[in-house]
């Protein structure tokens, strides 16, 4: 199969506002590929918006100036993957350049509209709409089976490209396969957002379980009698890289379980890091025993999935509770209360974020472990911080926002210099209708042309921008990043010298 059926698919499902339109679109070319399940595994991820290599070391920086497109496609998916992994495994001397001489002949092999995939691609950008529903329905619907088997599977498998291969090379039978096993990662239970714990109360029916929400990195724990295996939310094995989890989970009285937690840096006080002290721990190149001794890591467990061979994802809240209580330490589980009353959760709320923390769970204590889902049992509640920027450039869109401005630069006020500082992006929080207002609006403030697909503009627009933080970063000037920034609407009733400074934004870096 070519690169080019991906791509066109990939813009005709995310131009399309149909759910029956997305599914039956992908599931046609999940059809043509059937016979191959390699294939089919590589479609789906591409799809989703994910690579089967992970990272390759490809970002923003190396896709800034592209090669002339191809005239005609003749790029193969099966060719490209096998492309993205070559590139994944340069290192060494001279890495750099072999890893750019391999990008470009990439690109210089494809067409316009397959350069633009591929771009989106490996930038984490891509957004055809394909989410893990719809491509599991498409799913379905190519290997001519119920979606509810199709989602079962993949929420036990943890990884829907894998069970789309089994689906269409096997059917039912393949699909059977895939149950809950000690050291196989199954896809993390998300929550939804609650604006407030009273509205939190409300949408779980009354009474609920609050957990502490702690700023940390999520892992996912399985252990086989001594042997432990410890994987990340995206289900990357980090075991090695987190000594102090293995630890404490062989030392709970156990033989096999699988469990949620919680990895974090503290302070010797107890409160948190801020989150990149933690997320240094993950990196590939960390030096574990040295990491070890200047900055432990502690570990919180949360919920629990099976223990010593009995499966516990359709127990209720409160039965999973009652099974963690029995083998882990209070001092490794996070602080939880369970109550119907507003004041009480309000004060449990203040509480958790005076010691440092993000804020909190509110979970149903009837619901199940819904692994792979956004479930509508657990309910995420945290304050929203805002700050006014002004916008620097924007960013062509692709797929459904093809031929829209889309991702906007940030900028915050320098004090003493009178600049600009730029301190993120985002094109999050977009409406159409916002869509629309911002293309036209920035085509009128564009100076000095296009760099590629960025438009530069007069720095006069403010945008108040929602953030759950500020972090640590080498990429944007001011050593700082928003983290998790989206829009909330166009201040146009703020002119530059009114938007925040960068003073502010340190301010909210809690480091």
């Amino acid at each position: 199969m070519q690169l080019i059926d991906v791509a066109t698919t990939s813009v005709d499902v995310s131009g399309s506002a149909s759910r029956r339109a997305k599914t039956t679109r992908i599931a046609e070319l999940l059809g043509h590929a059937k016979s191959d399940p390699a294939l089919v595994a590589i479609i789906v991820a591409w799809l989703a918006g994910d690579l089967p290599q992970r990272q390759i070391g490809v970002g923003y920086a190396a896709l800034r100036s592209l090669p002339p497109a191809a005239s005609a496609p003749s790029l193969t998916v099966t060719g490209v993957d096998a492309a993205l992994s070559a590139i994944k495994a340069v290192a060494g001397k001279g890495s750099q350049t072999r890893r750019a001489e391999l990008i470009a002949e990439l690109f210089s092999a494809a067409t316009e509209p397959e350069q633009t995939f591929l771009r989106r691609l490996l930038t984490g950008e891509l957004r055809q709409g394909a989410l893990i529903g719809v491509m599991a329905d498409a799913v379905a619907a190519a290997a001519e089976l119920p979606a509810a088997a199709v989602r079962r599977a993949a929420m036990l498998g943890g990884a829907l490209p894998a069970v789309a291969a089994a689906a269409l090379r096997g059917g039912t039978a393949a699909l059977d396969e895939f149950t809950l096993q000690v050291g196989r990662p199954v896809g993390p239970m998300l929550a939804q957002t609650a604006a407030d714990v009273g509205e939190a109360l409300e949408k779980l029916g009354g009474e609920c379980v609050f957990e502490a929400k702690l700023d940390g990195a999520r892992v996912q724990i399985h252990r086989a009698g001594d042997q432990v295996t410890v994987y990340t939310r995206s289900l990357d094995d980090v075991t090695a890289r987190l000594p102090e989890v293995v630890e404490a989970t062989l030392a709970l009285p156990v033989r096999d379980l699988i469990a949620d937690g919680e990895a974090i840096a503290l302070r010797p006080d107890g409160r948190p890091h801020p989150f990149q002290v933690t997320g240094s721990r993950f990196g590939r190149s960390v030096d574990v025993a040295a990491a070890r001794d200047t900055q432990p890591l502690s570990v919180f467990f949360f919920d629990i999935l099976h223990r010593d061979g009995t499966d516990l994802l359709d127990a209720p809240t409160s039965e999973r509770a009652i099974a963690l209580d029995a083998i882990t330490p209070p001092q490794q589980r996070v602080d939880r209360l369970v109550t119907s009353d507003p004041a009480a959760a309000h004060g449990f709320l203040q509480a958790t974020l005076a010691a440092g923390h993000e804020g909190v769970m509110a979970k149903s204590l009837t619901a199940p472990y819904e692994a792979g889902r956004r479930g509508a049992g657990w309910l995420k509640v945290k304050p929203v911080h805002t700050l006014d920027l002004v916008v620097l450039a924007v960013e062509w869109g692709s797929g459904r926002r093809q031929g829209k401005l889309s991702n906007i630069h940030l900028g915050a006020r320098d004090p003493a210099t009178g600049d600009l500082v730029m301190v993120g992006k985002t094109f999050k929080g977009m409406t159409d209708a916002m869509l629309e207002w911002q293309t036209e609006r920035f085509q009128e403030l564009a100076v000095g042309g296009t760099d590629g697909y960025v438009v530069r503009v007069r720095p006069v627009q403010v945008v108040e921008i929602a953030l759950d933080g500020v972090q640590k970063s080498t990429r944007y000037p001011g050593g700082l990043a928003l983290r998790f920034a989206r829009v909330l609407r166009y201040r146009d009733d703020k002119g530059p010298d009114e938007a925040d400074t960068i003073d502010t934004v340190r301010d909210m870096y809690t480091g």
